[in-house]
């Protein structure tokens, strides 16, 4: 964990050496003012040399001025180093997700992600903050004032040592209970991030549903599960600060005693007494920050593994030693094919699929609920890698293509249709960010999205809001079937992409892409059959396996499962696409 975020100070190792550099620069001065004190004590005042008053009040004068710059630069350096930790942290973290594999993407909610990009990477910054400044100057300031004591009185700097040793017993048991504390806490967060943005972003629904006191009532046990851990947390935390306290002050009244036994016993001067009271101070001050660095740090252990899983997880894919850049045409083949989402899966989510498809077909697919038809289309771009079996597209293993080169030229329009905040045309361009106006309208007509744009004011440069919440579903999957088209993609997959479009609609794109785009296979997963039934062959799945595959009338006379389908949606107005039988 310790290497994987190390390697992120990359660009900022300058200012990370400074800090510290100006931090022990500090602590030198912090030492040096009470020796002067002492002198200014025993050979100034005690003997009525004026001159040697002054001259030690400006030499620490001198010091204190050089402590606090290096105290501001030590900030300003500490701040630009943490600030840059944390951003490289950010971005390497989203750079990594980018890669990852819908396997990947399955292992961390999107609450999970987003808490380790904000939340544990600020604590991670909090924390390389406090080591390079804290860590640094504390300790020193310990070791330095420590031996400054021991060189003055080793009897009195005995007093220091046993406060030590009391103050590290208690704080390693403190920090023991609370790493256990914080662990649980930032998976607390995750369920509550989670909560919010499924709050958030289906609030209509909640609306229209007027469940407003019930996600009301989630929220408050969620925020209640993290005040009840962090109260814990805080409560053990809280303990250091009077342990200190009765530390310090019972080292102060220890060294007063003891000190003044020894002024009159002449074995101290008072010069040293009052020296080796100020260092009691930055000696018990220096451990108290200490202490603050371990509750930080142990805050941040937790964070660090958090973010170090992100950093350290590899995509399940991964491209060929040499992969293949050219992709022959849209044919593809399925080769005794089993799948499974888990390895610890009892039965496979496809099992033992054979099926080979022609270049420029039109094929259908439908079957029921969980019937795995979106798992069977997520192989051929390779979101998932098979586990048996091969997958081909244009007569290669899918496995021997560049991914980027496969995902170019087989275009999927999913289930659950996105847009993004910017204007249509921005949308447009996802499929190919140097497509022209000219070609956006070609590929809006063929999706049959031209008609509605036209009709907005701006036109093209229709603002589009986040989620495409100011278009209805039908203009989204209009505008989400034009943008895969964009790409000229040798295969174009559309998953139950026209659910919400209307018979007319759904004609009309069908028969532009018989026109338009004969050379390109497609595949057209959907619920209702007047959406496949005039393609070139209509594969049925049922539970993981292919139960038949034929065109319309073939599948009619063979397939119990398509004719159920088909009289179910036709007879009785079952299908509001097609008239009933009267």
């Amino acid at each position: 964990m310790i290497k994987t975020l190390a390697a992120h100070i990359k660009g900022y190792v300058r200012a990370s050496v400074a800090t510290p550099l100006f931090m022990i620069l500090e602590v030198v001065m912090e030492t040096v003012i009470p020796l002067l004190m002492a002198t200014m004590i025993d050979d100034g005042i005690n003997k009525g040399d004026m001159g040697h008053i002054v001259l030690t009040g400006l030499l620490m004068l001198g010091c204190a001025l050089v402590a606090l710059f290096a105290g501001a630069m030590g900030g300003v350096f500490g701040a630009k180093a943490s600030a840059g930790f944390a951003r490289n942290l950010r971005m390497a973290m989203f750079e990594n997700i980018q890669t990852f594999s819908f396997a990947n993407i399955d292992k961390y909610s999107t609450a999970g992600l987003v808490t380790r990009m904000t939340t544990d990477v600020t604590n991670l910054q909090n924390a390389y903050q406090m080591i390079l400044r804290i860590c640094f100057r504390a300790p020193m300031n310990l070791i330095f004032a420590m031996t400054m004591t021991m060189l003055i009185n080793m009897k009195l700097a005995s007093v220091y040592l046993v406060a030590i040793l009391f103050l590290g017993i208690v704080l390693a048991f403190i920090i023991t209970k609370t790493y256990r504390y914080f662990s649980q806490v930032f998976e607390k967060y995750d369920e509550l991030n989670a909560g919010v943005q499924e709050n958030v972003g289906s609030i209509r629904v909640v609306k229209a549903f007027v469940r407003e006191e019930h996600e009301i009532g989630k929220f408050n046990r969620a925020v209640g599960n993290l005040y009840r851990l962090f109260v814990k947390a805080e409560n053990m935390m809280v303990s250091v600060s009077p342990l200190m306290m009765l530390t310090i002050y019972g080292s102060m009244i220890a060294i007063s005693w003891f000190g003044a036994n020894m002024i009159v016993g002449s074995e101290l001067t008072t010069g040293e007494l009052t020296t080796m009271l100020t260092y009691c101070m930055q000696i018990l001050m220096s451990l108290m920050m200490v202490a603050l660095i371990f509750v930080m740090l142990t805050m941040s252990l937790a964070s660090g593994k958090r973010v170090a899983g992100v950093l350290n997880e590899k995509s399940t894919l991964t491209n060929p030693e040499n992969p293949d850049y050219t992709v022959k045409d849209g044919s593809i083949d399925f080769d005794d094919v089993v799948f499974s989402y888990s390895e610890k899966s009892e039965r496979p989510v496809l099992d033992h699929i054979d099926l080979h498809i022609r270049s420029g077909e039109t094929i259908g697919i439908i079957g029921g609920t969980g019937s795995s038809k979106t798992s069977l289309i997520n192989l051929i771009g390779r979101l998932y890698d098979v586990n048996e079996g091969a997958v081909k597209v244009g007569g290669k293993d899918v496995r021997d293509y560049d991914l980027e080169t496969l995902r170019d030229k087989v275009s999927v329009v999913l289930q659950k249709n996105v847009l993004f905040s910017g204007t249509i045309l921005d949308n447009l361009r996802w499929g190919n960010e140097n497509a022209t106006e000219e070609e956006c309208r070609k590929a809006c007509q063929i999706a049959c999205a031209d008609e509605f744009i036209e009709r907005f004011p701006d036109g093209y440069n229709t603002k589009i809001e986040q989620g495409g919440t100011n278009v209805s579903g039908g203009q989204k999957q209009r505008l989400c079937i034009a943008r895969a088209l964009l790409k000229k993609p040798k295969i174009l997959i559309l998953d139950d992409s026209t659910s919400a479009v209307d018979t007319a609609t759904d004609a009309k794109i069908r028969e532009a892409f018989a026109e338009k785009i004969p050379d390109t296979t497609k595949l057209i997963i959907s619920q209702r059959v007047s959406s496949v039934e005039h393609a070139d062959r209509i594969i049925v799945m049922d539970n993981g396996v292919i139960e038949s595959v034929g065109t319309h009338e073939e599948l009619m006379e063979r397939s119990p499962i398509y004719s159920e389908i088909y009289t179910a949606q036709t007879v009785g107005s079952g299908d509001f696409d097609r008239k009933g039988d009267m």
